[in-house]
Parts: structure tokens; sequence; C-alpha cells
């Protein structure tokens, strides 16, 4: 019948984790913890301001203190880098995060090799990578922790499922497949990206489909088993002239088309994405408490 589909809405389970968060962050604050968020932002990309203008706005709802690092686009590598080991080295700031992309020929994989590993609350350091990869996860990455925490907000049980992670970039896809595969989470996962043989009967043997590939309303509902929960992590700008600004944001999936043959689907914008800011706030959240000596949150 007609919407069968569950919303799983990133706008609600994300206000609900900030709100367990402002409770966590004043307890740390009676023990003289005050959980501090260095922001780096380079240059003036207008969607990257943005994005900053949020977190920084999410920190003070929660209680986190934010530093902003505001450079010229004249910034040198050199220049970025040294302040970056400064934030390293100062007791005060327990997470850095460098906004991306940078201008110009500034190099993105070197500032994240400079971040401190305990300070990388976005989980881009090979190190942190890496930790996930062997099952000991210490920063996960803002998205894929988002995801994780949308399924088990609302109750989907991922033990012995068939999980299809389509997409399989370092930031979003292969962490994503790396953790559902892990011990806790129990899936049986298959990563496939725009190479694989037959896609829609990949995707559509998957009990939980995560659509990760950056292509706009890419995953139609052939493509959908009937009753799969399908998290779309796509943001995609695309021309609508009927709307004021001239386009719309869609995601990865057909969302109308996939609506009616899903069990659970989250929406885009108001899915992943408020998701992805609240797992920055728990980040820096447990870099505070690791540094502090205690242990991590319980979420």
């Amino acid at each position: 019948g007609k919407n069968m589909s569950e919303i799983i809405s990133g706008k609600i389970i994300s206000a609900q984790i900030n709100r367990e968060l402002r409770q966590e962050v004043d307890q740390l604050k009676t023990k003289g913890i005050e959980p501090c968020l260095a922001v780096v932002l380079v240059g003036e990309d207008p969607a990257s301001e943005v994005y900053v203008r949020n977190k920084k706005r999410t920190c003070e709802e929660i209680g986190i203190r934010s530093i902003g690092h505001n450079l010229p686009d004249t910034t040198t590598q050199e220049e970025l880098e040294t302040l970056v080991q400064n934030l390293n080295s100062d007791p005060v700031v327990h997470g850095i995060l460098c906004q991306f992309p940078l201008p110009g020929d500034l190099d993105e994989t070197q500032v994240i090799q400079t971040i401190s590993p305990e300070k990388d609350v976005d989980g881009l350091h090979p190190m942190n990578a890496g930790l996930i990869a062997m099952g000991q996860p210490r920063f996960i990455s803002c998205t894929p922790y988002g995801v994780l925490q949308m399924l088990k907000r609302s109750g989907i049980s991922t033990s012995g499922k068939n999980a299809v992670v389509l997409g399989r970039s370092n930031l979003v896809g292969r962490p994503i497949a790396t953790l559902l595969s892990s011990k806790g989470w129990d899936s049986t996962v298959t990563v496939c990206h725009s190479r694989t043989a037959d896609l829609a009967e990949v995707t559509s043997k998957a009990d939980i489909l995560i659509a990760a590939i950056g292509i706009p309303e890419f995953v139609t509902k052939n493509m959908v088993k009937k009753g799969a929960v399908v998290i779309d992590v796509g943001i995609n700008r695309i021309d609508d002239p009927s709307k004021t600004k001239g386009s719309r944001l869609v995601g990865d999936v057909a969302f109308e088309e996939v609506e009616n043959k899903a069990s659970f689907i989250s929406p885009v914008p108001g899915g992943v994405g408020p998701m992805t800011i609240a797992m920055l706030m728990v980040n820096t959240v447990n870099a505070s408490r690791w540094q502090n000596g205690l242990a991590e949150m319980n979420l």
C-alpha cells in the first residue's frame, strides 16, 4: 500500500542526542572539564561558512566551547600546519576540526595527518581509520557514526542482516561497511560502486541499503527489496525552476518511488545531515573525557 515506510528523522534523533550531550556537558563542567572544539576555516567558501556556523551554533546549544580560527585564502601549508600543531599542544582544546575543502593547492591529506589522533574529532586520521578497521574504534567519522545511531535509535536490528553499501569513499562508504560488519553490529556486508556488475541485483538483496554514491536520485525502486531499510547519505543540489532558489536538495535515492517499497527510509534534507553535526559533538565530548582519563559516553 501507499506510504508503508516509516521515516527515520535525523532531525528528531539528532535533537535527542544533543539533549543527552547537554546533560553530559553540564556533568563534566561540575568536574572542572569544559569540552572545547577548535574550528579552522581557510578562505571564504560560502558552503563551508554555513557548515562552520551550524557547528558553532550546535556547540553553543550543548555548552561546548568553540574557538574559531578563520584564515585568509593566502594561508600557506606551513602556516596552516603550524596552527594545527599549536592546537595539538594546547591542553584547553580537546577536538580539532579543519573545514574542507581547502582553497588553492593546500594539501588536505597532509593537514589530516598533522592533527593529533587524540584530537581528531572528524575521525579522518589514518590511525583512527586503522582502529576502525581493527574493530577498536576511537573516533568514528561523523557521517558513518550518524548512520549507525539512526539505525540503533530506530530499533533496527543489524545482526545477521544483509547490508549493502553503495559507495566506497574513505569518508562514508568504506567506514560504514567496516563498522556494520564488526562485532556488535554483525551484518553481512557487500560494498558496491559504479563498477559493480548487475548493481540492481546486488542492491535488491539488501535488508539494509546505505546509499552514498553521490549521484542524485540514483537508487530507484527496482533496486530496492520490499521492506528494506534505506539510509540516504547523499546531499545533491539539483536545478528546480519551481523553487525560489532555482534549485533544491535531493539525496542519492529517488525518495517518492522508493518510499512505498521500503520499511524505513531517511529523507534528504533532514536525514543524515543533522546527524553528522550531532556526532561531531559526541566525538568532542568523548575527546574531553578521554583526555581527562574518563571512559567514553554510552550512546
